[in-house]
């Protein structure tokens, strides 16, 4: 068994993966490839056919692509401590806020950043940007009274948000504003979880 990651380690989607199975406990042998050469390759696509990285290669040859998918396998495997909740109702709201945390924060960031390179496309980049501003707004409220997204521990909610927080900050130009004091402060403490140096 091994998971295929970005050699550079700055790739939101393993990352994710990276920090979810260092909150396990659970240790996996990771093959870094070239991000935008290796996993485009031939053998890389018979693995993924859409090129994209984590990839969970099973012993038996099996492939899983898609973070939450790779993530998904090991709780089941694993359910200590439950990262994608315990019960049918923790379930749904962490399932809820990774998804509200993936489609509203996280692919604006990400699509602001790609659009923000093309002079023809800064429209969309400005959009895209706005609708991630909006996300931390409401984030920020949703953080005020709690140290984690869905209570009173992390879940695979924080961990998608700590992600595209990050890779916003750090590597796609979008800013959080000084006012949003709760997510100011909740993000620190995330970085610095151990899990966030995975």
């Amino acid at each position: 068994m091994k998971i295929y990651v970005d050699g550079g380690g700055t790739a939101p989607s393993p990352r994710r993966v990276r920090m979810y199975l260092a909150e396990k406990g659970i240790h996996v042998p990771y093959e870094m490839l070239e991000l935008h050469r290796a996993n485009r390759t031939p053998e890389f696509r018979r693995k993924n056919p859409v090129g994209t990285l984590p990839v969970l290669e099973l012993d038996d040859g099996t492939c899983i692509s898609e973070s939450i998918a790779i993530c998904r396998y090991f709780e089941e495997l694993h359910p200590d401590p439950p990262l994608l909740g315990r019960t049918p109702r923790e379930k749904a709201e962490v399932e809820m806020w990774t998804r509200r945390v993936e489609h509203y924060l996280y692919l604006p960031i990400d699509l602001g950043a790609h659009f923000g390179r093309d002079v023809d496309s800064r429209k969309a980049a400005a959009e895209f940007r706005s609708w991630a501003a909006l996300s931390v707004r409401f984030l920020d409220g949703i953080v005020r009274d709690r140290d984690f997204i869905t209570g009173g521990r992390i879940t695979m909610a924080d961990i998608f948000a700590f992600g595209a927080l990050d890779y916003g900050l750090r590597f796609a130009g979008f800013d959080l504003p000084e006012e949003l004091k709760n997510l100011r402060a909740w993000y620190p403490s995330m970085a610095a979880r151990p899990s966030a140096r995975a």
